[in-house]
């Protein structure tokens, strides 16, 4: 496939996903608040892997297996039965370096999980802290590429659709895109302008709210800032590691 035929789609929600053959493309999954903001933050740090799983028992059960890092949340907090969690902010490179972190979360490793199954040949993670990373790997492959968002529980998300549309703003020159939610993510960004809290706030998005009721206003400034962690995640086997 020449570059100039590539494609370029959006998913805008998980339960979306079975619309889209791609079975000859990038997929990126996308899940900005706050889990591949943090996998980007804790490989960045020098962790030597981090393994997705879909469900906290698994999670524990490999942990102990593999004396990994063991974290993950549900609805924005720890889950029950895991000592860490899902902020960047807990995996300095003076914890994380040289470790293992197996990592369950309520929509970014369930969506990856879903691209498996439905037959990606390459799956990459994508945020703001590692948007240059994303968008060079994506101009020089060969596949088209597909944007998925992780959204809130197949609810789409403000912050995903921004994301995607940052990207999307950065690369689209390279790409075919005949689709409407690619569109519609790009001009999401360009509403957002230069203060993407201040966008999220204004505009009351849920996930924001969510994690400010927690007092994660930290986190929520990290995650939506450029290039705090740019490096490149890619799935192989069974686990995330630097290109």
């Amino acid at each position: 496939m020449s570059l100039e035929q590539r494609n370029l789609y959006t998913c805008l929600s998980p339960a979306l996903l079975n619309l889209y053959d791609i079975s000859n493309s990038v997929v990126v999954i996308i899940d900005v608040l706050r889990a591949t903001s943090t996998i980007a933050t804790a490989l960045f740090n020098g962790a030597e892997s981090v393994i997705p799983v879909s469900s906290v028992a698994r999670c524990i059960e490999l942990g102990a297996a593999i004396g990994g890092i063991t974290a993950g949340e549900r609805d924005g907090r720890i889950a029950e039965g895991l000592h860490y969690g899902n902020s960047p902010f807990e995996y300095p490179r003076s914890f994380v370096e040289h470790k293992v972190l197996v990592l369950t979360t309520t929509n970014g490793t369930k969506l990856l999980h879903m691209a498996l199954d439905q037959g990606a040949p390459e799956i990459i993670t994508g945020s703001f802290p590692n948007i240059s990373a994303v968008c060079d790997y994506l101009i020089h492959s060969e596949k088209d590429v597909l944007l998925g968002c992780s959204a809130w529980k197949d609810r789409v998300n403000l912050e995903d659709t921004l994301f995607a549309g940052a990207v999307i703003s950065r690369i689209k020159d390279h790409f075919s895109m005949q689709c409407d939610s690619s569109k519609m993510a790009e001009n999401v960004y360009h509403d957002a302008g230069a203060d993407r809290f201040e966008f999220m706030k204004k505009n009351g998005a849920t996930h924001y709210h969510r994690l400010m009721n927690y007092n994660l206003e930290k986190d929520i400034r990290y995650c939506l800032t450029e290039d705090n962690a740019n490096v490149l995640p890619i799935f192989k086997g069974d686990r995330l590691v630097l290109v």
